[in-house]
């Protein structure tokens, strides 16, 4: 995939490895495991696909993967990725603004949230014939979250078109928060002036709260959030310091100001 590195918003660290990004991955569609997307993700078929827009905007539709890339120039952007489970990454992501599709789509002044969802389909999908979750996955962010620069929509990592398990064709990048924020297999966008349910928030209302920013300050109820394993490293640098805002703090702070972010967590 030709897509030009965007140094403004990307990381100077190391990449972690494509195997490790590959071969280790949250994805519940396919089952539990760490490995289970890799091994299992296969029966997902990311080829035709199509995204539906609706709800507050004035010019709603469906559109093809092929005309939803067709407007955009491709971009690589390095993000530092941290997950709830107190593991991280760096990934080089391939994609595009979100704040430029939703332009395309014009919402009306009552669109304060975005909603997203994930495609449902047990055949594809064995994990969700499973209860662990409320199917299908769903997302949401605030829109001004949605429109701020670091939002991107990938599809593709490393260069290379988005492998199965991370989330094919077309998923959610917020590098700011915590990784379950990150919708994958993106099938539907709905603007709508209420927030939306968002999976995990559903699930456990007391450990994943809607924002899901990452604070250090802020433990899950089982865990302290304090520290991270940078997932490939070596043992010697394996275990850092959590960054408030996963580090972005810089470019996304202004957006919680005067919020109490041990309760919006």
């Amino acid at each position: 995939m030709k897509a030009a590195l965007n140094a403004r918003y990307s990381s100077t660290e190391q990449p972690t490895a494509y195997a490790d990004i590959t071969g280790y991955n949250n994805f519940y569609e396919f089952g539990t495991g760490k490995d289970d997307p890799r091994r299992n993700a296969h029966t997902l078929r990311p080829r035709p696909w199509s995204v539906t827009i609706s709800g507050e905007v004035e010019v709603p539709g469906t559109l093809t993967l092929e005309d939803i890339l067709a407007p955009h120039a491709l971009e690589e952007r390095v993000y530092r990725m941290r997950c709830v489970e107190r593991w991280s990454m760096v990934i080089p992501w391939v994609g595009f603004p979100l704040a430029d599709f939703i332009k395309r789509f014009r919402p009306t002044s009552k669109a304060k949230y975005v909603a997203f969802r994930t495609l449902h389909d047990p055949k594809q999908m064995p994990g969700q014939r499973a209860g662990w979750l409320e199917w299908p996955y769903v997302e949401g962010l605030r829109i001004d979250e949605a429109m701020h620069p670091l939002t991107l929509l990938a599809v593709g990592l490393y260069g290379r078109l988005l492998p199965n398990q991370n989330g094919a064709p077309l998923r959610l990048v917020v590098p700011w928060k915590y990784g379950f924020k990150g919708i994958k297999s993106i099938v539907a966008i709905h603007f709508t002036e209420r927030r939306p349910p968002t999976s995990w928030n559903v699930a456990a209302a007391s450990e994943y709260g809607f924002y899901a920013n990452v604070n250090p300050a802020v433990d899950h109820p089982r865990w302290s959030q304090a520290s991270e394993r940078r997932i490939g490293a070596s043992l010697f640098d394996a275990t850092r310091p959590t960054l408030p805002f996963n580090g972005y703090a810089a470019d996304v702070a202004s957006l919680y100001s005067g919020m109490d972010l041990r309760r919006w967590f």
